[in-house]
């Protein structure tokens, strides 16, 4: 039953994130076999849960054991009538956040110009 629901949860994600990227994503098959994460875009490596009990700091030390580390792994969950949610660590958040700040002539951080 619960490996039914995170093959559900798995697909369900794929389908969200091929929607709002424009592109195709697919959950690996055998991922959970090898240990590995669930979806793989670019540097990003995803481990999906779609769980009501949650354990994230398990989860997070899961994927994270599988990450290379030029790669970016992610924890992206949902519980029933919730949302997704993503966990991250902050060393890989913060490159994000500058490299938003670098293409935004003026943001928050700053002093409005005047």
């Amino acid at each position: 039953m619960s490996r039914n629901k995170g093959a559900r949860g798995e697909n369900e994600l794929a389908a969200i994130l091929s929607d709002e990227l424009g592109t195709v994503v697919k959950r690996k098959l055998g991922q959970a076999r090898d240990g590995a994460d669930d979806i793989e875009i670019g540097k990003f490596r995803i481990e999906v849960k779609r769980r009501e009990t949650l354990a994230i700091m398990q989860w997070c030390k899961q994927i994270e054991a599988c990450t290379p580390k030029d790669q970016v792994p992610l924890v992206v969950f949902r519980q029933n009538g919730q949302e997704w949610r993503v966990v991250l660590r902050l060393r890989d958040l913060i490159p994000m956040i500058r490299e938003e700040l670098a293409a935004t002539p003026y943001h928050a951080a700053e002093s409005p110009p005047e």
